[in-house]
């Protein structure tokens, strides 16, 4: 524990948060979720709680180099993704924890997953027969804690037209995490609506067809209305796996998972890249760059025409018989290296012989 003294207040919750390694570090007062769905209430987590501390984690601009170039896939989705919310953020909240309950206050830290909620974080659909409340008045366990509006509450930013969240350091490049306290922190300003987003709709027209270009949502934070487009979460979804036409993802078959979590194969084409490059372009954000991100028109693949295979593939792989099908591994995983198909079949073998 670091030596901040005997009372806790903001200015030391964000030394700490700097210093454990979250980038950003907002603080929202609790009453500011007054009227919000019971089901997504963090309130009911914590109910002493007076404060919710959230810290921001930049997502690498680099992270979404290899998918922009079209050759290399698995960073984004490990490095600028699950890692941070599985590795990199438990890690702050762990050590924030620590020293805030050394300080004789209860700190509830949230790492930003989801997998227990009545209401299914995907579709936002209330999951009939999953859980029943513990006491009367009391919400389905689990509560689901939105953090992007978590991060509004707390002054990090706004929430962009594609219901991203937009900081001013980084635009739509941050993941949350989070931590309830029953200590008293002065809290953040809430940030205007429009300081970052313009409404230039580039998220909406590089998006392809999850983002809404008529439909909106509108949602009611800590007394302020927010607007952003519709989005259709399944498209979106159906996106990170596989992308949703042709001309967005280059694999024949399903690309891997990664810490459990979606491939991301599409990149955040429309709420992630074009809204960046659309910010840098006008010079809004802090974290500065020597080089522009995007230098040429998008790549676009189509699976359903002819792809021969170049002279180097047929030199070096071909004709020295260096190919195999493309399940051919992933078989051999899930039978023999560490699946349990291959010993559940033997077993099976075994019993009728």
């Amino acid at each position: 524990m670091y030596n901040y003294g005997d009372k806790l207040t903001s200015q030391i919750v964000k030394q700490m948060a700097k210093e454990y390694g979250a980038d950003l570090c907002g603080i929202a007062s609790m009453d500011r979720y007054e009227g919000a769905p019971k089901q997504n209430d963090p309130r009911y987590i914590f109910p002493a709680a007076k404060s919710m501390i959230v810290l921001g984690y930049r997502v690498h601009r680099g992270t979404f180099r290899g998918i922009e170039e079209g050759t290399h896939f698995i960073d984004y989705a490990s490095m600028g993704y699950a890692a941070i919310n599985q590795v990199e953020g438990p890690m702050t909240l762990w050590k924030m924890a620590s020293d805030i309950e050394d300080m004789g206050w209860e700190a509830v830290p949230i790492m930003n997953i989801n997998g227990g909620e009545a209401v299914n974080p995907v579709t936002g659909k209330f999951r009939e027969n999953w859980s029943v409340p513990v006491e009367e008045g009391k919400p389905y366990p689990d509560v689901l804690i939105h953090y992007r509006f978590a991060a509004y509450l707390a002054g990090l930013g706004e929430i962009g037209w594609s219901g991203v969240f937009l900081t001013p350091e980084f635009g739509p490049r941050v993941r949350f995490n989070l931590i309830l306290t029953d200590a008293e922190l002065e809290p953040d300003p809430i940030m205007p609506q429009g300081t970052l987003c313009n409404r230039c709709k580039q998220c909406v027209r590089h998006c392809n067809g999850a983002l809404s270009d008529t439909e909106t949502v509108k949602v009611v934070l800590g007394g302020h209305t927010v607007e952003y487009a519709k989005l259709d979460p399944l498209k979106c979804e159906y996106g990170l796996k596989y992308g949703c036409d042709d001309t967005a993802c280059p694999f024949e078959v399903e690309y891997p998972h990664v810490y459990g979590y979606g491939r991301a194969v599409e990149g955040g084409r429309g709420c992630m890249r074009a809204c960046m490059v659309s910010l840098e372009q006008r010079g809004v954000l802090k974290n500065k760059f020597h080089n522009k991100f995007r230098t040429k028109p998008e790549w676009k693949v189509h699976l359903d025409e002819e792809h021969p295979y170049p002279e180097y593939i047929k030199k070096e792989y071909i004709e020295q018989g260096r190919t195999e099908d493309a399940q051919a591994y992933i078989e051999y995983n899930e039978n023999e290296n560490y699946g349990t198909k291959g010993r559940e079949n033997k077993v099976v073998a075994q019993q009728t012989d």
